[in-house]
């Protein structure tokens, strides 16, 4: 697959890097040639210095032959021009990255699709329907909801007086109708785990599940259920006015921003439950001051990850039981993962998992690749006459770096066993690690 890449920022290289894994054959285009990273070289990258709305650049990259043409520069205007023009040269398909929420109501996008752009993603607000995620299931790592909220992947840290510490899998086989322990994360090796896999303390499990049954995953876990009341964001970026914006109004959120300017202009954008302060995070006293030690949740919004990570360190000391950092290197993940932060916002990995099922022949209704691990999951449909029909799945010989979590059949929801015949038209939630979605993909077409 030919994927042209407007932009070569932090999000366009990721994207090239992450891609090019997979034998795509990718261009990486910019304006200017100091953005082209030193380690894309490393890669089976092709980068060319031009302009994404230059009919010439994009004819010379190859557009008329491309499969996926994907914007992601700085400017939203010259985002949307170039899938326009690219659709009009050729392109089979673009995404686009905008700063305009507007754009993505059904009403504009069928509009945007007429012009040429066929997708649209807005990172900063997916980003904040992340942290408003964390804050309303506190005791997770991750939630992220499946066929229509049917079905939920949950990433749950296990602690030590967890009952099912110690415990193989097959002795969990009497649950195994309520969910499914799809992966494991230990010593940061993401396993795909069998019944002979034991569960330690401070593993960190997946589980897919019903919705009628993840409040189960708690008591399992020995994760206390609470609810966050009060709330205190460290930096008042888009992000954080997206996040006030999609949180319930009776949370109490303190919003900390160092630049005057800034603070001026949040007063106009957020709601009445907010307060907004003239101050520094990172001050230690001023925090005391404001009641840290009274805040259900903490969230780090700066634009350096060091800070975000050491304010999210802080806070634990101070008591705060969910903390949630925005970590754009993604070096320093595992960094926060050994330090127990919560859950971590990357919008690189946003923008992957928008962008990842436009890849796929299979029919994909929503992919996500996890912070924590180097994994996707993904809401496959089954086709006519698609491999995995043929034989129950005990009998499909998947391999091991796949698992199939559970299914919506008509409706319901259900789990996955060895018994099961997957049956056309089914919507089946597929765990693989990073490298095998191509391989699950093959089993659906």
């Amino acid at each position: 697959m030919r994927i042209i890449i407007a932009g070569a920022g932090e999000v366009g290289t990721h994207l090239a890097k992450l891609l090019s894994s997979e034998s795509h054959d990718i261009v990486l285009l910019d304006q200017d040639r100091e953005r082209f990273k030193q380690d894309v070289a490393s890669f089976d990258i092709m980068t060319m210095v031009g302009s994404a709305t230059s009919l010439n650049d994009l004819t010379e990259a190859g557009v008329k032959k491309c499969d996926l043409f994907v914007a992601v520069t700085p400017e939203e205007s010259a985002n949307i021009n170039s899938c326009m023009l690219a659709s009009f040269l050729g392109a089979k398909k673009t995404f686009a990255r905008i700063d305009n929420y507007e754009y993505l109501l059904p009403k504009n996008a069928e509009v945007f699709q007429k012009l040429g752009v066929h997708a649209m993603f807005y990172p900063e607000m997916l980003a904040a329907k992340e942290i408003v995620s964390a804050i309303r299931h506190p005791w997770a790592r991750l939630w992220f909801q499946l066929c229509g909220g049917e079905m939920v992947l949950v990433g749950v840290k296990v602690r030590e007086n967890a009952f099912i510490v110690n415990k193989y899998l097959s002795e969990l086989n009497a649950d195994q109708k309520k969910y499914h322990v799809v992966a494991i994360k230990r010593n940061n090796i993401t396993i795909i785990p069998n019944g002979s896999h034991q569960i330690l303390a401070n593993d960190l499990l997946f589980f897919a599940v019903t919705k009628d049954h993840v409040n189960e995953i708690p008591k399992i876990t020995g994760k206390k259920m609470f609810e966050v009341k009060n709330l205190m964001i460290m930096g008042g970026g888009r992000i954080a006015i997206r996040t006030t914006q999609y949180l319930p109004d009776n949370i109490r959120i303190k919003l900390l921003e160092p630049a005057m300017d800034k603070c001026q202009k949040l007063a106009e954008k957020v709601p009445s439950n907010v307060t907004i302060y003239h101050e520094d995070g990172r001050n230690t006293d001023f925090l005391i001051q404001e009641g840290i030690e009274e805040m259900d949740a903490f969230v780090a919004l700066t634009g350096s990850p060091e800070v975000n990570i050491l304010s999210c360190m802080a806070a634990k000391r101070f008591g705060v039981q969910r903390t949630v950092a925005e970590i754009e290197n993604m070096d320093y993940i595992p960094m926060a993962e050994s330090f127990d932060i919560g859950a971590v916002i990357n919008k690189k990995i946003i923008a992957a998992s928008n962008i990842f099922r436009f890849l796929l022949d299979a029919d994909v209704s929503s992919a996500k690749r996890l912070s924590f691990a180097d994994a996707v999951v993904a809401e496959m449909v089954v086709r006519e006459d698609a491999r995995i029909t043929k034989k129950p799945v005990k009998s499909l010989n998947l391999p091991a770096s796949i698992t199939l979590g559970g299914l919506i059949r008509d409706g319901k929801a259900m789990m996955i066993d060895g018994e099961t015949l997957i049956q056309a038209n089914d919507h089946v939630v597929v765990f693989c690690l990073d490298d095998a979605l191509k391989n699950a993909e093959k089993l659906f077409g």
